[in-house]
């Protein structure tokens, strides 16, 4: 399988940077269950506004991830551009008879998310200066945390389906694994994991535009949305290198958790599978 993914900055250091772009790159192959194989950076780079020194760091950060990743670079690509951005193309590995997809989602499956909510939020405050050194430093961290142990699990137990969580957040994502299986999604709101200083800083008004694009677009999937209740807004903000949502059986979410427990992979459960209602979700 093949996959492409490229952002913008999101924090100030160039060698985080990279880490963060490289950790969202490969994300994409463990979703589906895959091992990534070999990657390509993909670089757009303003040279007469940073330096290459900048670029090296860039380079240095995603090669590392990489690295952990067991991922050999075969090369890439540079465009001069006006806006700083980042990525890599990846090639994974997979029997299609084994491919995890985000539309096999089954009633009576439990869901678990890998990765608490956030970092939209977190990143427009930290480009407003506005975000705390303590709730940056958690942010990057799980910017910069591997999808891969939770993949090697869901696939050792028996996932039906699964998605990773980026762009279109977690009501977007569960909308396309809802509406693939012709199921209804319900999420649990007060299930569902925040990364620290999210609500303040969403109170603060500190959203980023795609937030509320998502909210537009997405709403209307939502059975008995209250476009009032603030708290239903990091639901629908974009991740960067977020968790994964898995759907599994009862009895495979329950060792699916124990496991992860015992291997200090974050799991929590956030909703489950039901037939398909007059809506593809519900947020209880």
């Amino acid at each position: 399988m093949e996959t492409a993914d490229i952002i913008t900055p999101l924090v100030d250091d160039p060698f985080t940077f990279g880490c963060i772009a490289a950790a969202n790159a490969v994300s994409d192959v463990y979703a589906m269950g895959a091992r990534p194989l070999t990657a390509m950076n993909l670089v757009f780079f303003p040279a007469c506004a940073l330096s290459g020194e900048v670029l090296r760091e860039i380079l240095a950060g995603g090669q590392s991830i990489l690295q952990e990743a067991g991922v050999c670079l075969v090369g890439g690509h540079t465009v001069e551009d006006d806006e700083l951005k980042y990525g890599l193309s990846v090639t994974g590995l997979i029997s299609p008879d084994a491919i995890i997809r985000n539309s096999t989602a089954r009633p009576g499956d439990v869901l678990i998310l890998t990765k608490p909510l956030g970092t939209g939020i977190i990143s427009t405050a930290i480009k407003g200066e506005m975000a705390p050194e303590a709730v940056i430093k958690e942010a990057v961290r799980w910017m910069t945390t591997l999808n891969r142990a939770a993949a090697d699990l869901m696939r050792e137990c028996s996932a039906s389906a699964a998605t990773d969580v980026t762009g279109f957040g977690l009501i977007g994502h569960a909308s396309e694994m809802a509406r693939g299986a012709g199921v209804t999604i319900r999420l649990e709101l007060a299930a569902i994991p925040h990364m620290s200083g999210l609500t303040g800083l969403a109170a603060d008004g500190l959203l980023p535009a795609g937030c509320y694009r998502n909210r537009d677009h997405y709403s209307p999937f939502v059975s008995g949305f209250d476009p009032s209740n603030d708290a239903l807004l990091p639901l629908f903000d974009p991740q960067t290198s977020g968790g994964l949502l898995i759907a599994l059986a009862p009895g495979d979410a329950d060792r699916f958790v124990a496991l992860a427990e015992q291997r200090e992979i974050f799991a929590c459960r956030v909703g489950t599978v039901l037939p398909l209602s007059t809506h593809c979700l519900e947020v209880a």
